[in-house]
């Protein structure tokens, strides 16, 4: 009897439920004065409860709720409006979206709310919470994606890019490797570019962005190829007598088109003359990207005659005489380079044809030691050699610093046969050694890297090691700073000659 009476209770319970609540809990077409400005960025009440759930589109920013939208349709009205009245000008071919933080969620609910849709779009208006379609730039490598910007479209990007590709390799020749064709070999001495990549991956997609990092311009994605994200800038100020060359030299070592290329907008050619004053940027390319170009290049290089020395009992000894002079022969050397970044940084003998054989000069002597006088015809003091700054180049500069383009530390050769007159140190020009000929010449060597180990008086032979290029003293590279020079008999006073005038042949260096 006892569960009967249980059963019954539980009956008529549920049927009071079902009859009842309803009528409790709201009434059909009437607002219910319930807020929920607590939960919720912009107030919005409850205008009814339904019997049955219906779907509601809740519209969230960084994870809080602005309000719930009455109309979807009428947002996707409001962001074409957005963007034909805010965006459409700078940023044309595009299209307005919710931005990042934004999103919209759709669920089941009893509840209506109040249409609010105009105060949710004023919010995100004055909030300026939308992305711009555009296009986004990913650099990868091995280890992954490490930077992205967004660009208005693809085609400004590319002219860009290629733009920057023209600092390391031609115009014409950079068209030529697009387009699959065969560079032009070499006919005479020069460089040819035979290749060109980048090292990382560069991958471009449709993306939303907020406008403020979407970049418009050409000039703006340049730059970024060019430094990244760097924004610091180092600059020179031009003085008297400086050319592009020598701003290069005493500044971290640039070469003349580098300084150039980073000052494109006041310098057309390495040879242009500069302006007292002006201020040219000195700060190299930091790149997100690595630009590798192969070049081949061909070079007209000398091949030394050598010196024989024959005994000659009718000649005194301790004296010596010319039988036969000597000539120097020439060789052609193709080599391949590898640029990165418009820098040399490794090159490879490919083939070398003789173009004329040397002739040995002969000298009689009347014992076999080696005198310690000069021929009067000069070698260069390094191999593989190539002039990073002239006579003059900048200020007061009175010589040339020669480096060997293969080998940066490589040895350093007596320029012809002498003795060895001064080994000694100085802050300005480092390790240096000078060689009296003991025909009136001496010749200077500077920035070795180390102390030479020949003592005052050691007797060299022309094309001797007498020391390693280095950069001691004040130097931004290793070179050596090489001069040739006499002293006036009068005065004692030092006479300097420029090596490429007429003594070294420095054409196309």
């Amino acid at each position: 009897m006892k569960r009967i009476l249980t059963l019954l209770i539980c009956l008529l319970a549920s049927v009071a439920i079902v009859v009842l609540l309803p009528k409790l809990t709201h009434q059909t077409g009437s607002t219910i004065n319930v807020s929920y400005t607590d939960q919720s960025i912009l107030e919005q009440n409850v205008s009814r409860i339904e019997s049955t759930p219906h779907e509601i589109t809740r519209i969230y920013n960084n994870g809080k709720l602005i309000g719930v939208l009455s109309d979807t349709v009428g947002l996707n009205s409001f962001l074409r409006k957005v963007y034909r009245e805010d965006y459409k000008e700078k940023y044309p071919d595009s299209s307005a979206s919710l931005g990042a933080d934004v999103y919209v969620v759709r669920e089941q609910s009893y509840y209506s709310y109040e249409n609010i849709d105009d105060q949710i779009f004023d919010y995100l208006r004055k909030n300026e919470l939308f992305a711009l379609k555009a296009t986004g730039v990913e650099f990868s490598d091995e280890n992954g994606i490490y930077a992205e910007i967004y660009v208005a479209n693809e085609d400004i990007y590319e002219a860009a890019l290629t733009q920057y590709l023209t600092y390391f390799i031609d115009a014409e020749t950079l068209s030529a490797l697009n387009d699959g064709q065969q560079i032009k070999a070499l006919s005479t001495y020069g460089r040819r570019a035979t290749g060109i990549s980048i090292s990382q991956t560069i991958t471009l997609k449709e993306v939303y962005a907020p406008a403020e990092k979407i970049m418009t311009t050409q000039d703006e994605i340049l730059e970024y190829l060019e430094y990244g994200d760097n924004k610091e800038r180092e600059y020179y100020e031009v003085k008297e007598m400086d050319t592009v060359a020598g701003v290069g030299s005493i500044n971290h070592g640039l070469s003349a088109t580098q300084v150039m290329n980073i000052n494109r907008d006041k310098i057309s050619s390495v040879d242009q003359i500069l302006t007292p004053g002006e201020k040219l940027c000195v700060t190299y390319f930091d790149s997100p990207i690595d630009v590798i170009v192969s070049m081949e290049s061909m070079r007209k290089e000398a091949i030394y005659y050598k010196t024989l020395y024959v005994e000659d009992d009718s000649i005194r000894e301790g004296t010596t005489e010319q039988k036969q002079s000597g000539i120097d022969g020439s060789k052609n050397c193709l080599y391949s380079e590898r640029w990165i970044n418009g820098v040399l940084v490794s090159g490879t003998l490919v083939t070398s044809v003789d173009t004329l054989q040397p002739v040995n000069q002969i000298i009689g002597i009347g014992t076999m030691t080696i005198p310690g006088v000069g021929t009067g015809d000069f070698r260069w003091p390094v191999d593989n050699p190539d002039i990073t700054c002239h006579w003059g180049c900048y200020y007061g500069h009175r010589a040339i610093d020669v480096v060997n383009m293969y080998n940066h530390y490589g040895p350093v050769y007596a320029a012809d046969n002498g003795v060895v007159e001064e080994n000694s140190y100085n802050w300005i020009n480092g390790n240096y050694l000078v060689i009296d000929h003991h025909n009136g010449y001496h010749t200077y060597y500077g920035h070795m890297s180390y102390r030479s180990p020949l003592e005052v008086g050691t007797v060299v032979a022309k094309g001797d090691v007498i020391g390693t290029l280095g950069m001691t003293g004040y130097a931004s590279g290793p070179h050596t700073h090489f001069f040739i020079f006499e002293y006036e008999e009068d005065t004692g006073a030092q006479v300097r000659y420029d090596p490429c005038k007429g003594f070294l042949d420095c054409d196309g260096l």
